[in-house]
Formats: C-alpha cells, sequence, structure tokens
C-alpha cells in the first residue's frame, strides 16, 4: 500500500454494517482517507506485521468483541511495540462494562467508545477520532 499515512486507518470490526458505518461517517467527512478494515483481531495483527514501517496506519480503531482475538488480545500484544508504540489506539464497542473499559485502557487503549447510536453520536465520534489522531476536522 502506498497511502500517506496521516491518510490511513485500520479499522478492525467483525460486524460489516459497523464497519460500513464508520467507513462511511468518516469519508463523509474526510474523503481523502484510506479505511483498511479486517475482520478479527487476529487479522489486524497480521497486517500490521505485513506492513512496512513506513507505511503504518495512524489510527487504530478496534472493536471490544471480535472472534479469534478481541480488542484486549490485540492491545496487549502490540502495545509496547517499538513500531506501534506511537500509533493512537481506540477501542469501539456495543459493551459498556466498567471491566472491559478498563481493560482496554490498562492495555494500552487511548480511548475506549460506546459505539453511537445515532447519526449526532457518530458525528461526534468520528471528531474525537481525529482529535485523538492529530487531525484537524474539515467541514
Amino acid at each position: 500500500m502506498t497511502v500517506e499515512k496521516d491518510k490511513y486507518i485500520l479499522l478492525a470490526d467483525d460486524d460489516m454494517e459497523d464497519q460500513e458505518i464508520l467507513k462511511e461517517a468518516i469519508l463523509s467527512v474526510h474523503p481523502e482517507m484510506t479505511i483498511q478494515c479486517v475482520w478479527n483481531g487476529q487479522e489486524a495483527l497480521n497486517y500490521l506485521a505485513g506492513c512496512p514501517s513506513g507505511d503504518l496506519p495512524s489510527l487504530i480503531v478496534l472493536d471490544y468483541k471480535m472472534p479469534v482475538l478481541n480488542a484486549v488480545d490485540v492491545l496487549s500484544q502490540i502495545g509496547d511495540h517499538p513500531l506501534y508504540k506511537s500509533i493512537p489506539k481506540v477501542v469501539w464497542s456495543t459493551s459498556r462494562q466498567p471491566e472491559h473499559i478498563r481493560l482496554c485502557m490498562d492495555n494500552g487503549a487511548d480511548r475506549y467508545f460506546s459505539k453511537p447510536v445515532s447519526q449526532a453520536e457518530l458525528d461526534q465520534l468520528v471528531r474525537q477520532l481525529f482529535e485523538i489522531r492529530g487531525g484537524a476536522t474539515r467541514h
């Protein structure tokens, strides 16, 4: 992949509808973005391992509940790795359980978001994602 790092997000979520909702919301605000989607935590790790260091994403978004490896598993494996340490990592999930939030934050997530239930919440989540990754949201 030859995409500018600051225009590239890795999204790991096993729900195709949730992937599409988030992709469309991001692209409606930032049409220049490239969003690489994978279906589970193991695919996310495999994808990152196959990226040349210059082609790493500027943001990693993980669903909490994925098959094979969940967000905590992925975070614990990439958290201290020198190539991935500086990449902001966020978790978005239908789970609002304090234990899930704590586990993600303790394992290196920069933020934990509940999946939005309205367009306004989705728009706010996208704004916050770009604040976390250091990009300015343009309208």
